[in-house]
């Protein structure tokens, strides 16, 4: 029976998320880097989709996306996210809650290199979260920026980039018989710049 202890746990949520990251990759989850991201407006209203992580370190958490969809509205309003990873085989959640920035244009830049061309094109083509006349009319402009950037380096567009999490609390769940779950949450303790770390009842 699969057990988490305080002795299992890094005093370094970053340490201990990374190791639990690593083991769903290890045991051939697929994705195991997709999370669910959820944001809040102005008016209270949440949404929630998945996207993927890109890159974490003690900086925060990373992911891409249009900076004119409507994650990007609602953390322009509401600069604070939640993520949630879910591991099913290994019956592991970990939830994340914090704030939000924008990396840095260098970051965003070195990122899209990176990306397929194609991707690179739907940045471009894809006004995200608009309403959409009809699937023609997608194509019809992707095609059209296939012929504009053809033999060309696609440059970033200008409304899409990172966003980067900074954790402010973390999760770590582990599913146990009974429901007598494990779960501890790390809290960053702000006056001492340290994170305290307790068990919560499942």
């Amino acid at each position: 029976m699969t057990q988490l202890m305080e002795t299992d746990l890094d005093p370094d949520p970053f340490v201990q998320f990374g190791q639990w990251f690593d083991a769903a990759k290890a045991a051939g989850i697929a994705m195991p880097e997709a999370m669910t991201v959820a944001t809040s407006g102005l008016e209270g209203e949440v949404s929630a989709r998945v996207s993927l992580l890109k890159s974490f370190d003690h900086r925060g958490f990373v992911f891409f996306t249009n900076y004119n969809s409507r994650k990007a509205k609602q953390i322009h309003d509401n600069p604070r996210a939640a993520l949630v990873f879910w591991w099913q085989s290994l019956e592991r959640q970990v939830r994340i809650e914090g704030a939000v920035v924008r990396t840095t244009e260098e970051e965003s830049d070195a990122y899209f290199a990176t990306r397929p061309r194609g991707s690179q094109l739907g940045a471009w083509a894809s006004e995200q979260s608009r309403v959409l006349a009809g699937r023609g009319a997608l194509d019809a402009r992707f095609e059209e920026l296939s012929t504009t950037y053809k033999d060309v380096p696609i440059p970033r567009p200008p409304h899409w980039g990172g966003y980067r999490v900074i954790p402010l609390l973390f999760e770590f769940w582990q599913g146990r018989s009974d429901r007598l779950h494990d779960r501890f949450w790390y809290r960053l303790r702000r006056d001492v710049k340290d994170w305290v770390v307790e068990r919560l009842s499942p």
